[in-house]
């Protein structure tokens, strides 16, 4: 075998064993058997950022932390800033995964500083936006704002279009918490825009998600689920769970606003097993939410309360300021259902004052919304009038029909017990108005193509797939059959040649052996007539000698007579 095909094959071998080995050991493990040999260097400084990164993937943050202070100390020894930096970085990310925000900042800062130093703009650009997504969380729009804008601006300046990309994504986040919607889609969509270029699916999914919930805000349920169920689909492609979970949970929460519970449950409970699966806290406490929201529209307010209590516990476990006032919302919403008004209105105000913490204008719009019910149930009309106002004025600079049309509601209610009919009936109108706008047949008909639609794209791809494994089967069976009769022919080639080769070597063996014995006949007629011409001459010469013996006195004769004729003289 020459040597070329066998280092391929050797590279081949090579490659599925240690694909095989990464498979069955996991990243970390393998990452750590590296470790062990390594040296200290850059290389050894960026293994242990990875591992640390890993471990931060399965929420390790004990060993994730380890690993990244060795980086560190490595770096300091061998003078690797960037290394470093990376560090502090990470480091910076799990502490405020684990809500330590003092520790949390302070390493971003360190990171940010080192950067500097360095003149490393796509750093200082990472910097900024960890910096930015803190002071988000944090409730800090300003800052937040500041810091991202910051990000983004280097980020342009080096072409850095994944970056760009990623900023848009967190200012439009910001302004979705603020509930400037026209500016979140904005930036949703920018991003967007850039990931379809770069065929970054996983971004695209994120960002169809995104304004999936920025138009179930709005309360354009049609657009909301179209971007849902885009979403959905390169999920699911992507094998991607948690976006896959996200998704679950948007189409569950406009099922349940159109009344559709039963599929809105269904959808909460995928979410919820996902979630479950993947250990996450925080998911896990927005399904419960969700089905908190849905036993409570099913009037069952004890299965409600023990939902949302079971939200609240881990979002204060994990520190979710957002998520605690939306849980104590609607606990206060459960408690009003059961005429229990007092541990109604204070639910209620602790979510506003959770809510004005972060500056959230829609939750703070529909705090207002409770406080101002509640207080025109007790018949504190001046006090309800005063809430339901504030509201309505936060409802309509922000767009949100959803709200728009509950203060209407209560405005109608609160006008119309005061005597105030003519306002109390203009009030209903504009209630009756959005809240047409919001549940009408054609919105129904919109969200239930769209199911239909993704159910049919969904069966039709899973028929799609099928049909191209089949294919793929008979492409196969097909090149085998073409693999055997090839194999056959070839087989019969060569036998034919073989056979050819064969009888040609009998024909020339044939040839040879006739001209052999034709040679060997010649000898032997040659050696006849030597022989005989042999004989002759042995006879002639026997003759000749019979004659010559015959003529020829014998010694003895004469000398007897030459003695007899002496002795006679």
């Amino acid at each position: 075998m020459p040597k070329t095909i066998k280092y391929f094959f050797f590279a081949i071998t090579f490659c599925f064993c240690y694909s095989k080995t990464i498979g069955q050991r996991g990243k970390i493990d393998s990452l750590l058997s590296v470790l062990k040999t390594a040296k200290e260097d850059t290389n050894k400084v960026n293994t242990l950022n990875i591992i640390g990164w890993e471990y931060h993937n399965v929420a390790d943050y004990e060993k994730a932390l380890a690993s990244s202070n060795q980086a560190i100390i490595l770096s300091d020894k061998i003078n690797y800033k960037k290394g470093k930096s990376k560090s502090l970085s990470n480091i910076g990310i799990f502490y405020q995964l684990q809500n330590n925000y003092s520790d949390a900042l302070k390493n971003h800062l360190a990171a940010l500083i080192i950067r500097k130093e360095m003149d490393d703009n796509k750093g200082i650009a990472d910097s900024y936006n960890n910096i930015g997504v803190f002071y988000m969380e944090q409730g800090n729009y300003t800052y937040s704002v500041k810091n991202h804008f910051a990000a983004l601006k280097l980020r342009e300046e080096i072409g850095d279009k994944k970056g760009i990309a990623t900023s848009y994504h967190n200012l439009g986040a910001i302004y979705e918490r603020q509930s400037n919607y026209s500016g979140a889609l904005k930036y949703f969509e920018a991003s967007l825009k850039i990931k379809k270029e770069m065929g970054d699916k996983k971004g695209i999914a994120a960002s169809y998600r995104s304004i999936a919930r920025v138009f179930e805000n709005k309360g354009n349920y049609p657009y909301a689920v179209t971007n849902y169920f885009a979403s959905l689909k390169i999920s699911e492609e992507l094998g991607n769970k948690k976006l896959i979970a996200d998704c679950y949970n948007g189409i569950g929460i406009i099922y349940s606003k159109q009344g559709n519970f039963d599929d809105g449950v269904k959808n909460y409970n995928a979410c919820l097993n996902i979630y479950k699966k993947l250990g996450d806290k925080s998911g896990i406490a927005n399904c419960y939410n969700n089905i908190g929201i849905i036993y409570y529209q099913l009037r069952d307010y004890n299965t409600a309360l023990k939902n949302h209590s079971a939200s609240l516990k881990l979002r204060e476990e994990i520190g979710d300021i957002a998520g605690m006032a939306n849980s104590f919302s609607n606990i206060g919403n459960s408690y009003f259902e059961q005429f229990k008004y007092s541990e109604a209105l204070e639910s209620h105000i602790s979510a506003l004052k959770k809510r004005q913490e972060l500056d959230d204008a829609e939750g703070i719009s529909g705090s207002y919304y409770n406080i101002g019910s509640i207080y025109l149930t007790l018949n504190k009309f001046s006090f309800a009038k005063r809430f339901l106002i504030d509201a309505l004025k936060i409802s309509k600079e922000i767009g949100s029909l959803e709200l728009l049309k509950d203060c209407y509601k209560s405005l109608s209610i609160l006008d119309s017990t005061l005597g105030n009919y003519k306002t109390s009936y203009d009030y209903y109108k504009l209630h009756t108005i959005y809240r047409d706008s919001l549940l009408n047949e054609d919105n129904t008909k919109k969200i239930v193509r769209q199911q239909m639609q993704y159910d049919f794209d969904k069966k039709e791809g899973v028929a799609k797939a099928e049909q191209e494994k089949k294919d793929v089967i008979a492409q196969e069976e097909k090149q085998k059959q073409k693999i055997v009769i090839a194999s056959v022919s070839g087989g019969l080639i060569l036998v034919l040649i073989l056979a050819i080769v064969i009888l040609r070597s009998l024909r020339q063996n044939q040839r040879k052996n006739k001209i052999i014995m034709e040679q060997k006949e010649i000898v032997e007629k040659q050696k006849e007539l030597v022989e005989e011409k042999q004989k002759e001459i042995i006879d002639s010469i026997t003759y000749a000698k019979r004659i010559q013996t015959a003529l020829i006195t014998s010694e003895k004769y004469i000398d007897k007579n030459i003695k007899r004729l002496t002795n006679k003289d």
